[in-house]
This record gives structure tokens, C-alpha cells and sequence, in this order.
């Protein structure tokens, strides 16, 4: 049985720009990295940076980072000051941030929780919602 999410790899077209990217502007802890890749951690989520051919993606697929209401204003303007660009703009419950990476992959910085979001749903529920 499946108990959670292990990690996740990244292709990245220049190692270093997303290890600044990664660890510099959004502040991941680095742990190793080597020819080919790199080890971070967000919180005790575990991201691969694996130099590769990043393919460019048209649909809604992104990853979600975590934040403190508390930060989330400050991490806003380190984003802005750094030119990072975005990529939505946020309409649902929660402060969320949706940013690219430098190799074009689609991250959100949000506010909140599954549990935030459920609760939300109970006001103003999604086109055929249904509870399962």
C-alpha cells in the first residue's frame, strides 16, 4: 500500500542555475550534488535535480511547496526581485504563488492544506463535486 510521496525529479537543462534557483531563491537545503544531478529537501519533501532535456508542458501539472502565512508576503517580493516569472494567477482558496522555474517547470508556493481546501469546498463547492 502506497503511504506517501517519496520524491520527486526534476529534469534541469543547467545544474547550477537550478541549484541557485532552488536553494537561493526559494531556499531548499541542498545535500550533495554531483555530475549529473543534485539531493534537496523541502521540509521532508526530497526533489531530484537530474540534468536531462526538460520537455515543455501546456497543461495544468505543477508541484506545491509549502509555506507559513507569516512568510509568505517576503518570499512574494524575493520572487519579484529575483524576475521570477509567473504563470497563473491564483483564484482559489488559500495565498498561493504560481512561479517557473528556470527551466520552465510550473511550481506553486501556497498557504494552507488539504484540510484548508476540503473545508472551502463546503461553501463553494467545484462544478459536480462530489464527496467520496
Amino acid at each position: 500500500m502506497i503511504t506517501g510521496l517519496n520524491h520527486i525529479t526534476l529534469a534541469v537543462s543547467d545544474l547550477e542555475r537550478s541549484l541557485h534557483f532552488y536553494t537561493q531563491v526559494l531556499g531548499l537545503k541542498g545535500y550533495v550534488k554531483w555530475e549529473s544531478g543534485a539531493y534537496l529537501s523541502a521540509g521532508d519533501l526530497w526533489l531530484c535535480l537530474s540534468c536531462d532535456e526538460p520537455c515543455p508542458k501546456n497543461d495544468y501539472t505543477h508541484f506545491a511547496f509549502d509555506i507559513a502565512a507569516s512568510d509568505f508576503d517576503a518570499c512574494c517580493m524575493r520572487l519579484i526581485d529575483a524576475g521570477v516569472p509567473q504563470w497563473k494567477v491564483n483564484k482559489s482558496e488559500g495565498r498561493s504563488v504560481y512561479i517557473l522555474d528556470p527551466d520552465g517547470h510550473k511550481l506553486e508556493i501556497h498557504v494552507g492544506g488539504l484540510e484548508s481546501r476540503l473545508e472551502a469546498l463546503k461553501s463553494k463547492p467545484y462544478s459536480g463535486l462530489v464527496w467520496l
